[in-house]
C-alpha cells in the first residue's frame, strides 16, 4: 500500500521489508530462499548508500553479504539508485532499489561497517527475521545532533575556515553568527523533508544576510571598517558539498563511472545553487568579495594558530556529518596536521597551492589509514572532513560573482584555480589509499 505523508501520496514509496520477508522469517539466512537472500543484499546495500559513502565500498558491502550467504552478485550503483541481480547454482533474482535522496552520516556508517563485520562471522547461522531487525535498529537510529548544534558547529567550522583564509577577529565573530544561524535554518528545513536546493538556499541567504547585519552592527555600535564586510563568503561555506566530491573522484579512480560522474554533477549543483544565492545577496546588499584586511601576525604565530584552528573547522565540519565526538575529534586531528602542512607549504616555499593540496590529501589519506587501523572508524569517515578544509570555496564564490557582474579575466581565473584545487585533491587521496590498502589499490 503507498503511503501517505501530511496527508499527500509520497513520491518515494517506503519498502516494508519486514512484511516482505515475513514468511521466511523464521529461516537461517543461508536456507532462506533466494529471493529473501537478493533483499537482504540489497537493503544492506541500500543504507550503506545512504550514508553518502562511494559505490566501491557499497559494492564491497553487497559482496560481503552475498559470501556469506553463498550467492553471487553483480550491481551497477548510483548516487541513489542500485540495480542488482544475485545469482545461486540454479537461478537469478534481479531487482532495483533506490534512495528519496541522499545525505551524509558518518556515524550510520560506521554501525553498517561493524554490521558487515559481524554478519562476516555468524550472519549464516542468524535468521532472516534477526537480520531485518538489526537493519531496522540501524536505519531508524536518529542524528547526534540537534538543529541548534548543527548551527554551531557551522559556525565553528566557517570561523575558522576564515581565518585559514587570511581573516581576522572581525570577519570571525560576523562568520559566526552568519553561518550559525545559515546552517540552522537549512537543518530546519531539511528536518521539514523540503527540497535540498530550498534548504541550500534559504540557509546560504540566511548567512549572507546575517553577516551583514552583525557586520553593520559593529560598522555603527563601534566604528569598525566597512572592509571586514569582505569575508561574507566565509559564513556561506558550510555549503560545500565535500562528501559528494570526495567520492566522485574515489569512484571514476575505480572505473565507477555512473557513481562518480552523478556524484560530480550532484556536487557542481549543489555549489552553483550556494555562488548563486551568495552572489545575488552580494549584488543586493553591496556586499563584494575583496581581500581580506593584513591581520598583522608573525608567519610564526600564523603557524601555531593554524593548529587549532584546523582542528576546529575540521572537528566543525565533522559534526555536521553526524561524527560522534570521539570521531570528529580523531578527524579533526589528522586535519590540523595536514591542513597546516599545506598551508605552510604554500606560505614557505614556492610550491604551488595545487600541489600543497595534493600533498595535504595525501597526508591526511594516510594518517586516516593508520587511525583507521587502530580505531576502527571508516576512512571516509575521517578524511573527507579532514579534506573539505581545503577545498577552495572561496575561490568558487569568486569566481561566480566576478563572472555574474561581467568580469569574465577575472572571473575564469579564480575557476581556473580552483578546478586545480578540486582536482588534486581526490588525487592526494587516491594515492594514499594506493600505498594503505591493498585491496584498494588491485582492479578486482
Amino acid at each position: 500500500m503507498a503511503e501517505y505523508n501530511d496527508g499527500l501520496l509520497t513520491n518515494h514509496m517506503q519498502i516494508p521489508w519486514g512484511e516482505l520477508a515475513n514468511k521466511e522469517s523464521h529461516l537461517l539466512a543461508i536456507n532462506a530462499s533466494l529471493r529473501e537472500k537478493t533483499m537482504i543484499v540489497g537493503r544492506t546495500g541500500l543504507i550503506m548508500l545512504s550514508c553518502g559513502t562511494g559505490a566501491w565500498r557499497v559494492r564491497a558491502t553487497m559482496n560481503a553479504i552475498s559470501r556469506v550467504l553463498n550467492i553471487y552478485c553483480s550491481a551497477d550503483i548510483g548516487l541513489t539508485s542500485i540495480s542488482y541481480t544475485c545469482f545461486d547454482d540454479d537461478n537469478s533474482y534481479t531487482e532495483s532499489l533506490s534512495l528519496k535522496s541522499t545525505g551524509v552520516n558518518t556515524d550510520k556508517l560506521t554501525d553498517m561497517e561493524h554490521f558487515v563485520q559481524m554478519f562476516e562471522d555468524e550472519g549464516a547461522l542468524l535468521e532472516v527475521k534477526t537480520i531485518h531487525q538489526r537493519l531496522d535498529e540501524i536505519n531508524s537510529k536518529k542524528g547526534n545532533y540537534r538543529p541548534v548544534l548543527l548551527g554551531l558547529a557551522a559556525a565553528l567550522a566557517c570561523c575558522s575556515f576564515v581565518f585559514l583564509l587570511g581573516g581576522g577577529p572581525i570577519e570571525m565573530l560576523c562568520t559566526f553568527f552568519g553561518a550559525g544561524l545559515g546552517n540552522y535554518t537549512r537543518a530546519k528545513m531539511n528536518g521539514k523533508q523540503l527540497t535540498l536546493f530550498a534548504g541550500l538556499a534559504m540557509g546560504v541567504a540566511v548567512a549572507c544576510l546575517t553577516y551583514l547585519v552583525v557586520s553593520r552592527s559593529l560598522e555603527v555600535l563601534f566604528n569598525i571598517n566597512v572592509a571586514h564586510e569582505a569575508g561574507y563568503i566565509g559564513a556561506m561555506l558550510f555549503a560545500i558539498p565535500g562528501f559528494p566530491f570526495i567520492t566522485s573522484g574515489l569512484d571514476i579512480a575505480k572505473t565507477d563511472m555512473r557513481s562518480g560522474m552523478e556524484r560530480l554533477v550532484h556536487a557542481l549543483s549543489i555549489i552553483i545553487i550556494a555562488t548563486l544565492v551568495g552572489w545575488l545577496v552580494a549584488l543586493v546588499s553591496d556586499l563584494k568579495p575583496d581581500s581580506f584586511l593584513p591581520v598583522g601576525l608573525s608567519p610564526l604565530v600564523v603557524c601555531l594558530l593554524r593548529i587549532p584552528a584546523s582542528f576546529c573547522g575540521v572537528f566543525g565540519f565533522s559534526v555536521m556529518f553526524n561524527s560522534p565526538v570521539k570521531m570528529a575529534a580523531t578527524a579533526g586531528l589528522i586535519g590540523s596536521i595536514a591542513n597546516t602542512l599545506r598551508l605552510e607549504l604554500v606560505d614557505l616555499t614556492s610550491l604551488p597551492a595545487p600541489a600543497a593540496a595534493f600533498i595535504g590529501a595525501l597526508t591526511a589519506g594516510i594518517l586516516a589509514s593508520l587511525f583507521h587501523k587502530r580505531m576502527g572508524y571508516p576512512r571516509i569517515s575521517l578524511t573527507v572532513p579532514a579534506i573539505v578544509i581545503m577545498v577552495p570555496g572561496l575561490y568558487m564564490y569568486r569566481a561566480m560573482y566576478y563572472l555574474g557582474i561581467g568580469h569574465v579575466a577575472v572571473g575564469g581565473q579564480w575557476l581556473i584555480s580552483a578546478m586545480m584545487i578540486v582536482l588534486f585533491l581526490p588525487l592526494g587521496l587516491i594515492v594514499a589509499r594506493m600505498i594503505m590498502d591493498s585491496d584498494w589499490r588491485h582492479e578486482r
